[in-house]
């Protein structure tokens, strides 16, 4: 087994079997959305005809959400697994807040996060999709100021009580509507149920993938990440791969019954965004980034750059929000033309 192509074939970056954007998302389970105007990419070359209107359609009817959801960061979850997904993370994603919360010496108590919660909502419910900004002159009327940071945290406490999600699309500001007035009402399923979603959706749409990677990416706590694996049954299979690490030491990773493993074309580019699943989704990313240039591709502090792959091997960086495409490489020989590849990206922007 190829583990480069078997990734670029389940993550749906080369020969993708899906027409909309929704559907990649439902497929993927749930997608880093930290940077809010890239993300829109990240699902569309996921599609098979990318298109920005039609990624604007999906998040506008709420078929596509975005929340704080998983390691505290944000993250885009379709709305059949909105709730299943809540139910499972929130109460560690909780934690993870109220950590770096402790960390800056910021103490939010209970009455005061009910409080805050109870006008945020009625913002967003006057407003219908309502801006930060919207949200501070709220509080202003009420002779309630409070910095920044603090409102950003009462925000991510408001997404994580399921009473705030995402609002309508807009070209630079994240906005934010009623959760009640664009996701079906709540329907409680099984622990074990939702484990077993989560842990299915990732090794499909990530495998090859290892135990550190999923339990690095879902932000759970090991055992609930060994349990949603168990539930997967036979349906999940070992396989070894050597690693491209300065050991070069054999791995244990996990792929399923229906892996993906024919449809790659060869001498392809991908104009691949920041914090994009591609790498974001593994712990250890060797396999597609080598070692030496991992810096190229993310730091330490978790800012991922734009990045470029050659048959899905990490190789330069391209700047996003330029008129012409401007790529440099930092790995091997490469013919610098990926004009098709940009006319794909810059396709997408117009349709």
């Amino acid at each position: 087994m190829n583990p480069i192509a078997t990734r670029l074939l389940n993550q749906q970056l080369i020969s993708p079997q899906f027409n909309g954007p929704a559907e990649v998302v439902n497929y993927m389970g749930a997608m880093q959305a930290q940077e809010y105007r890239m993300m829109r990419w990240a699902v569309a070359m996921r599609t098979r005809k990318p298109s920005a209107k039609a990624f604007k359609r999906a998040y506008d009817s709420g078929q596509i959400l975005r929340l704080h959801l998983m390691r505290g960061t944000w993250q885009l979850v379709s709305a059949e697994d909105y709730w299943p997904l809540l139910q499972l993370c929130a109460s560690k994603a909780l934690a993870v807040i109220k950590g770096w919360m402790s960390s800056n010496n910021i103490s939010i108590p209970d009455e005061e996060v009910r409080s805050i919660r109870d006008i945020l909502a009625q913002t967003a419910t006057d407003h219908g999709s309502a801006t930060k900004e919207d949200f501070i002159h709220a509080l202003v009327e009420r002779d309630i100021h409070m910095d920044d940071h603090r409102l950003s945290y009462h925000i991510r406490m408001a997404e994580l009580s399921g009473t705030l999600c995402s609002g309508e699309l807009l070209p630079m500001k994240a906005t934010y509507s009623l959760t009640a007035d664009k996701v079906k009402p709540m329907v409680t399923i099984d622990r074990d149920e939702a484990l077993l979603l989560l842990a299915r959706k990732y090794f499909h749409s990530r495998q090859p993938a290892t135990f550190e990677d999923f339990v690095w990416w879902s932000g759970l706590i090991t055992s609930d990440c060994r349990k949603g694996m168990m539930l997967m049954g036979k349906s999940l299979h070992e396989v070894k791969i050597k690693s491209n690490g300065p050991k070069g030491a054999e791995r244990v990773y996990y792929i399923t019954d229906d892996c993906r493993t024919r449809g790659l074309r060869r001498g392809k580019y991908l104009l691949i965004p920041p914090y994009d699943e591609y790498l974001i989704s593994y712990k250890s990313r060797d396999i597609v980034l080598a070692p030496d240039f991992k810096h190229k591709a993310h730091n330490n502090s978790g800012i991922f750059q734009p990045i470029i792959a050659h048959d899905g091997i990490v190789c330069g960086n391209w700047t996003p929000f330029k008129d012409n495409h401007q790529a440099v490489f930092f790995l091997g020989d490469h013919d610098t033309d990926i004009q098709k590849e940009w006319v794909r990206y810059k396709t997408f922007q117009k349709t």
